[in-house]
């Protein structure tokens, strides 16, 4: 309540958060801008009662994209305070049935990579009678599930691959949870990148899910669970020497980030705040190192760069992407508005189909008009999101930075006919 207290008095509700609030540009509603929430919740933990209805309408709407601290001239941590309010939420307030069996189901499934790929199996079965189903959200879990699962790659299992030529530093590299299930490439890449530049890389025993999605859902008990195990591989891997802990998943680098935080007030704590100094996302660290020899295949190719909000916002890592892209020899175009969210965020494009479905649709409209015969993005979320509503070849940055620097061309790239012509 001090840490709630504190963050609520320090907004002067000047209502500037509002004019990059993705919710708000779509529904237009006081209460689904940060400001709005900020009344809600400031009501709803002063008084110490329990959520109701209304409450827990307009704190599910929150896509958590963090566009309004960026905007915030006063500094509001509002990334902490939605966090509690949906802790809060989770404590005090009976979800209807359905809510609580989708909510338990994605808990449970999508940071477990077997349980994910068994689910997204499912779902492609389920697909002639999704237009049958009454709820909207189940329809879209359906409809995000891709057309074809890759094999599992061995590269995500626990061991080191050893720097290619003299040894310039060792790093770990998260693999993540459901990047696992949906995209093997972007691991895959980001390991032949990195030895390349000189970089010894190791996937460490005992990692897994970052705790974000249950963190985002309320379950913080279930996040620090995930976030402790993680502590406890990279802690283990620290000793033998660590230069940095790479993560190409710019959601859950975010939440890495933040397990200092996390952990602020546990035993944790000191080991909790070093791995989060160590965390750097993969091209905030290569921007550290630099590229390796660029082979110029990537000469001139038109790329529309997103910028994922947990990497613009979240992390403020704004630059470091395109000024990658840019050096690897692509030509780099942004979006208008690229400071709004695409309507992935975690879990929200499966629980709020219809909002996010207008922001997908915003985001897709602000690329394409930019003609670009590439899209690079940072998270596997966006990449998912946005894929579903362009035919341009979507990939994640690291993959075209793999390819440029003497990687294989990306197999998501092979596919586009128009790519294929250009290249030849």
């Amino acid at each position: 309540m001090a840490e709630a207290n504190q963050i609520l008095r320090a907004c002067v509700h000047c209502g500037m958060c509002t004019a990059t609030c993705p919710s708000y540009q779509v529904l237009g509603d006081e209460l689904d801008s940060p400001r709005g929430r900020i009344y809600l919740i400031k009501e709803m933990l002063e008084q110490g009662r329990p959520a109701d209805a209304k409450t827990v309408l307009h704190i599910d709407r929150c896509l958590s994209c963090l566009a309004c601290t960026t905007t915030c001239p006063s500094g509001v941590d509002y990334m902490h305070l939605i966090d509690q309010a949906r802790q809060h939420i989770e404590q005090t307030y009976k979800r209807p049935l359905i809510d609580r069996l989708l909510r338990g189901a994605l808990a449970r499934v999508i940071p477990y990579p077997t349980r994910f790929r068994l689910a997204l199996f499912a779902a492609r079965l389920a697909r002639p009678i999704a237009r049958l189903l009454p709820d909207a959200r189940l329809r879209a879990m359906i409809a995000m599930a891709p057309r074809r699962l890759p094999p599992v790659s061995r590269n995500d299992d626990p061991q080191t691959f050893a720097a290619i030529g003299p040894r310039r530093a060792r790093v770990a590299l998260m693999t993540g949870c459901a990047q696992k299930a949906l995209n093997t490439d972007i691991n895959d890449a980001t390991i032949r990148l990195l030895t390349r530049a000189g970089v010894e890389v190791v996937v460490p025993r005992g990692m897994g899910c970052c705790g974000a999605l249950t963190q985002h859902m309320g379950h913080e008990d279930r996040a620090r669970a995930f976030a402790a195990a993680n502590i406890h591989a990279f802690m283990a891997e620290k000793a033998a020497g660590l230069d940095a802990i790479v993560i190409n998943t710019s959601g859950c680098g975010t939440t890495v980030k933040d397990y200092g935080h996390l952990f602020a007030r546990d035993a944790m704590a000191p080991q909790a705040c070093e791995v989060a100094a160590l965390a750097r996302d993969v091209t905030e660290y290569l921007a550290e190192i630099g590229l390796p020899a660029i082979n110029g295949k990537a000469a001139g190719l038109r790329v529309a760069y997103h910028a994922a909000c947990s990497l613009q916002h979240g992390q403020k890592v704004k630059s470091a992407p395109k000024d990658l892209l840019i050096q690897a020899g692509f030509t780099v175009v942004e979006p208008v508005d690229s400071h709004l969210c695409c309507g992935s965020a975690g879990t929200y494009n499966l629980l709020q189909p219809q909002i996010s479905g207008k922001l997908r649709a915003r985001k897709v409209a602000a690329l394409e008009a930019k003609a670009p015969q590439i899209i690079a993005a940072g998270n596997i979320g966006c990449i998912s999101q946005i894929a579903l509503g362009t035919k341009v070849p979507l990939v994640h940055t690291v993959e075209l930075l793999d390819w440029a620097t003497g990687g294989p061309f990306p197999p998501d790239l092979a596919q586009s006919q128009t790519l294929a012509a250009v290249l030849g």
